[in-house]
């Protein structure tokens, strides 16, 4: 058999031709259209990929603005609570503090007392508690005054106030004391004081027996400390001691000693700056403002010494004493390093790791 073909007409072969150079146009221009679409979608893709990215850019920095407002509303609701031992340098620090509110944006209240009495009645803790809470235009807050610890839990506060202090060793602050009362400072010296005209010294009291040199006059930290239960200002009482210890180690931020009040303050400046930056530089190199003497304060004997010694007020005292300069000795280990005669304050030592989940 011989091979048929079929042979199409011309024009037939033309419009074959055509149809295809048609479907070829259109199928190329539908391909060109979803290019076009595609370049879209992915242009819209990205333009909302971009948005979320500020958005969340956006919100990320809301949060972190808010939370920095946050803190810093934190930081504005602090109260410090200085219930100033007499004649342990509280006016000198005091007036570090009054030296810093204006540069530091916070207020300084003295708590003034009727006859300095430590402790206030139930009433006036009531109206002092309510004071320091809600005294919202006061805040940050440094009050200061010659008053025992006061426990605000007692009263339903949820946010205490941080209390700091300072105390001395027991026979210098008596010493101080005894003649701060007949002879004044160099920080009022035209200022008439109780005792002004008697001009017998420490030793001479001591030996003579004498009431403003006698062995109870040196229960005054422990109480101080204790607080407004009767037990406190019991003197001689071995709760009261115990009671000062533990309110010293749960209540307060920070006890520092007369004797290493430099260190104190550095120390405060590193853990509460909103109130105590430059308070270091200041104490250092200030006017020396916050320095405050007793005049005309002579050095006991040392039988004067001895004989304050035999009480067993004073083994309590000193007990309270030496234990709240270990305990601040401890913190100030924890806290700085010596180098050439200088202290220097260690930088942060913690950091965090194996954060979860991942994002």
């Amino acid at each position: 058999m011989g091979l048929l073909r079929v042979m199409m007409p011309p024009k037939l072969q033309l419009l074959a031709l055509l149809a295809f150079a048609v479907a070829m146009f259109f199928l190329e221009n539908q391909i060109q259209k979803l290019e076009e679409s595609r370049g879209k979608l992915e242009r819209a893709i990205a333009r909302h990929e971009v948005r979320e990215i500020e958005q969340r850019h956006t919100w990320d920095g809301l949060q972190e603005r808010n939370s920095v407002a946050a803190l810093s509303d934190r930081e504005d609701e602090v109260v410090i609570m200085y219930n100033r031992v007499p004649k342990t340098a509280s006016t000198s620090f005091t007036n570090i503090a009054y030296d810093l509110c204006g540069k530091n944006h916070y207020h300084v209240l003295h708590i003034n007392t009727t006859k300095n009495n430590p402790v206030m009645s139930i009433q006036d803790q009531v109206r002092f508690v309510k004071n320091v809470t809600d005294w919202r235009e006061m805040k940050p807050a440094f009050y200061h005054g010659h008053v025992s610890f006061l426990d605000f839990t007692k009263f339903g506060v949820k946010r205490k106030p941080i209390y700091i202090n300072v105390i001395r060793d027991p026979i210098e602050r008596l010493v101080s004391y005894y003649y701060f009362l007949r002879f004044g400072d160099d920080y009022r010296p035209g200022l008439r004081r109780r005792k002004q005209g008697d001009k017998k010294t420490f030793d001479e009291c001591v030996s003579a027996g004498g009431s403003d040199c006698a062995p109870e006059k040196l229960w005054l930290q422990i109480p101080f400390f204790c607080g407004h239960y009767s037990e406190c200002w019991n003197v001689g009482s071995q709760w009261a001691l115990e009671q000062a210890k533990y309110n010293l180690v749960n209540e307060y931020l920070l006890v520092g000693v007369t004797e290493e009040l430099e260190d104190f303050v550095m120390m405060l400046e590193a853990a509460l700056p909103r109130f105590f930056k430059g308070a270091t530089e200041l104490y250092k190199t200030g006017k020396k403002s916050h320095l405050r003497k007793t005049s005309e304060k002579k050095p006991p004997t040392k039988e004067s010494i001895a004989k304050l010694q035999q009480s067993a007020i004073w083994k309590m005292e000193n007990e309270f004493y030496e234990f709240t300069l270990e305990q601040f000795q401890f913190v100030r280990a924890h806290a700085v390093r010596e180098k050439d005669g200088e202290l220097y304050l260690l930088a942060q030592n913690f950091f965090y790791e194996k954060i979860y989940p991942k994002n």
